[in-house]
């Protein structure tokens, strides 16, 4: 800011360039010329006046540009600290000084008692080579704690008892990145780190980074089932609604970043609605109670599903599942009948229709079908409510499903699940009572990983996102819960409780890299939920 001056005091501009005095005389009785002087009298006068003016404006600028600039106050030392020109030493301070006696280059702060180092704590001192900050009370770093010191050469932190927990992300990120030396930093928490120097950890990732599942949209009514699949890079998702009689067709939004219907078939008692995408065809089978089960095709035209084709309802009484499978090039799909004469059907496209292609067995009210390919070849396996699991082999000479054997000692199984974790093959076998079970295949048969308490449980869907591996598993008497596979330990754990009435299926959609589960209730509303990402150091 400029300081205060005066004009330097200079003759007046009036006493150097005013007409000569004149004395006062009296009037004469010389003959009378004011008519013909006062033009002349008034322009000379004029003229002075002018040059006056312009005069003063000369003085002034003059003045003003000769005005010295005073210095500004230099800052005093702060009482706890000794300065010199370039240094500045504080013993015991509460706080980091906020003004300093000139452009300093070197701060050190000892024994200093404030908690932490804030935000862009020194960026007031823009000149800092030098930081030194050894045994002070602080714990704790804030993200851009050391922004705005552009030149600093060496950073001293020995001494300091750090914690090393998720509040020390950025500190461990700076110091990867960081052109400055600084000192080791010793770690005296958590207990995994202690004593360790907090540059030479691995990283923070798998303590600071969780996930969670948060609500992200509300469907106002029932279902039991829901498929996804993409066309033409959209997502859609079908949902099969019996007490509606509807198969509803949603879209993601890619604007209002959520879905939105797009279409609805409509039938008798829906319980499963699956797309098969075969070139650039989209079909949809329709599984019903009553009526006969139906085929639709989507036609581009008129933006909808129209009916394709007709599947005999003598075949299929009381369809429970529907599954989806490639052998060889060619398109499969596999309806379970659960009816107590129940003839589980496997289909197959023949380039213009899907026709009946193997009637697997009858009579034992299959719940669930599921294609898997153990040691590189093809099997289904089949749950019921009157057997143990049964594993079918295909066949490549007689292109046929074959009994391969079973899964001992679980009887009773709603639905099987198949998934792989480091290209190691496991399925999931829920039950209604007792235990549902996680198993893994070990080059012979499927043993027992894990046991999960599931009285009154309907679906055990196990999915993956971003590398993480869960299981939803859903009851009809208390909350749903949501496992996470723990990799050290090779188990899942409870993660979350969710509340979902009477849910039956767990579907994970992934439109424009984002994850959502979609949770069916046979009871309450239809939940999509989000699955985020948590950084704790934030």
């Amino acid at each position: 800011m400029r300081g205060r001056c005066s004009v330097p005091s200079l003759p007046s501009p009036c006493h150097t360039l005013a007409a000569p005095h004149r004395a006062h005389t009296e009037p004469t009785d010389r003959p009378h010329t004011e008519p013909t002087e006062r033009p002349h009298r008034a322009h000379t006068e004029a003229g002075a006046m002018a040059l006056r003016k312009e005069a003063l404006m000369f003085v002034l600028m003059l003045g003003w540009t000769l005005c010295p600039v005073q210095p500004k106050k230099p800052a005093r030392c702060p009482a706890t600290c000794s300065c010199t020109k370039e240094s500045v030493i504080c013993v015991g301070t509460p706080w980091v000084p906020k003004t300093v006696p000139g452009d300093i280059s070197s701060l050190s702060l000892v024994n200093g008692t404030f908690p932490e180092i804030k935000e862009r704590m020194f960026a007031h001192l823009p000149t800092l080579q030098l930081l030194l900050l050894n045994s002070n009370a602080f714990t704790v770093i804030r993200d851009d704690a050391f922004a705005g010191l552009f030149h600093l050469e060496y950073l001293d932190l020995r001494g300091n008892r750090y914690e090393c927990d998720c509040k020390a992300k950025w500190l461990f990120s700076w110091l990867k990145t960081t052109n400055s030396t600084v000192s080791d930093v010793l770690c005296v928490g958590h207990s995994d780190y202690q004593g360790r120097k907090l540059n030479e950890l691995a990283s923070f990732d798998s303590d600071c980074i969780t996930t969670d599942f948060t609500v992200h949209q509300v469907l106002s009514y029932h279902s039991v089932s829901v498929d996804t699949f993409q066309y033409k890079n959209d997502v859609f998702v079908a949902i099969a609604q019996p007490s509606m009689e509807n198969c509803m067709i949603l879209e993601w939004d890619h604007i209002e970043m959520n879905f939105r219907s797009y279409d609805n078939i409509t039938g008798q008692s829906i319980v499963g609605c699956k797309a098969i995408l075969i070139d650039d065809q989209v079909f949809m089978v329709v599984a019903q109670l009553f009526g006969g089960s139906h085929i639709y095709k989507y036609d581009e035209s008129w933006a909808k599903f129209t009916k394709f084709q007709d599947i005999e309802v003598s075949q299929i009484s009381k369809p429970n599942d529907i599954e989806l499978f490639q052998i060889e090039g060619e398109t499969f799909f596999v309806i379970a009948d659960s009816s107590k004469a129940g003839l589980t059907t496997v289909y197959k496209w023949n380039g213009k229709g899907f026709y009946s292609y193997q009637s697997l067995h009858e009579w034992f009210r299959d719940t669930d079908a599921e294609f898997v390919v153990i040691e590189g070849k093809a099997h289904l396996v089949l749950s019921s409510r009157s057997q143990v699991p049964l594993i079918l082999q295909w066949n490549k000479i007689t292109k046929k499903f074959t009994p391969h054997g079973d899964i001992p000692n679980m009887e009773d199984v709603l639905s099987v699940k198949s998934f792989k974790m480091k290209d190691e093959l496991y399925i999931s076998l829920t039950r209604f009572i007792g235990d549902s079970k996680v198993m893994k295949w070990n080059n012979k048969q499927f043993v027992e990983v894990q046991a999960l308490p599931s009285r009154g449980a309907m679906s055990l869907q196990p999915f993956t996102f971003k590398d993480r591996h869960y299981l939803a598993l859903g009851s009809d008497y208390t909350f749903s819960q949501i496992y996470q596979w723990n990799k050290e330990k090779k188990t899942f754990e409870k993660f979350k409780e969710i509340y979902v009435q009477a849910p039956r299926s767990f579907t994970a959609v992934s439109p424009d890299r984002r994850d959502f589960v979609f949770a069916s209730s046979f009871k309450g509303n239809t939940q999509i939920f989000e699955h985020v990402i948590v950084d704790l150091s934030l």
